[in-house]
């Protein structure tokens, strides 16, 4: 048979994710593909980029469409699970989950609304402007993905996620295997991680992970912060956070002239591991090109 459209996935995918019990994505795939009857020919079937076999794309996107609708949540890296909201969906036994059947889910519709806008804005637009909006697109989707990764490690392991992401950035210079650390957790005053801004050490960065899910860091987490710099006889400091900060907790910033502090949130967060490839594989590069009308001159 045909490789099924996204839309047909749909049901089969939520039904596999019954047991209420995470289920790899790549498992998932396997499962449907034999669900679907389809061959070998089939299953190697890229996308036009030759990147991505096109079922698995599918998959993929049938996966992002069921979670804006709630139906399912992403329980760690390649892993998703059933909410009650998708056990209720099924319950209902529907014959079918389309973007239709998705729509009565205002989170869904708020997503389906930008989607659409972007359609329109497409078709007024130049192929560069296409190709823009596009990446663009997939690049939230994989921001969003991240966000919902990080939010589910150890704590341990978001502070060393952070000292390599500063680290891939630039700070600490080219001893990387000297350039940054994660601080013992006994006796580390408020402080994940340090990075030396210089190979002898002499300039520090300290810096602050929070994997955070109980609202906004407030002012309180900042003051501590700042208070752990002081007992280092610090003055830099990176406060990073899985979550954002409020008013009050950037008005303070700008407070304490004394210290550089820089504050990054969730959003920033992804958007640099994106750009440095931390916890993120390329798998398709496009150049776009000119003709080049000094090279044709005859003069």
């Amino acid at each position: 048979m045909a490789i099924p459209g996204f839309q047909s996935i749909m049901l089969p995918l939520l039904k596999q994710l019954s047991d209420k019990q995470e289920h790899s994505l790549r498992d998932l795939t396997e499962k449907l593909a034999m669900h679907f009857n389809l061959s070998d020919k089939e299953l190697r079937e890229m996308i036009p980029s030759g990147q991505t076999r096109l079922f698995g794309n599918r998959v993929g996107w049938t996966r992002t469409y069921l979670k804006k609708a709630g139906l399912l949540e992403s329980s760690r890296r390649g892993y998703v699970k059933i909410t009650d909201r998708g056990l209720d969906v099924l319950k209902e036994n529907p014959k079918e989950i389309n973007v239709k059947f998705l729509k009565k889910y205002p989170e869904f519709e708020e997503f389906h609304k930008a989607q659409k806008k972007e359609k329109q804005e497409v078709s007024i637009s130049t192929p560069a402007e296409l190709l823009e909006t596009t990446y663009q697109s997939i690049r939230n989707e994989i921001a969003e993905e991240l966000l919902d990764t990080v939010k589910s490690l150890s704590p341990s392991f978001f502070e060393k996620l952070v000292v390599e992401l500063l680290v891939n950035m630039g700070y600490g210079g080219s001893l990387k295997e000297a350039a940054g650390k994660v601080t013992a957790k006994s006796g580390d005053e408020g402080i994940d991680g340090v990075i030396n801004e210089d190979k002898l050490g002499l300039d520090v960065v300290y810096i602050q992970a929070k994997r955070w899910d109980k609202g906004v860091i407030g002012r309180p987490e900042i003051q501590k912060f700042v208070g752990a710099l002081h007992g280092k006889g610090a003055r830099k400091g990176v406060f990073i956070t899985t979550s954002d900060f409020s008013k009050e907790a950037r008005e303070f910033i700008g407070k304490t002239p004394d210290f550089r502090i820089v504050l990054i949130n969730g959003n920033q967060l992804t958007q640099f591991m994106i750009d440095n490839n931390i916890g993120v594989t390329p798998i398709a590069k496009y150049e776009i090109k000119r003709v080049d009308t000094d090279y044709f001159s005859e003069e």
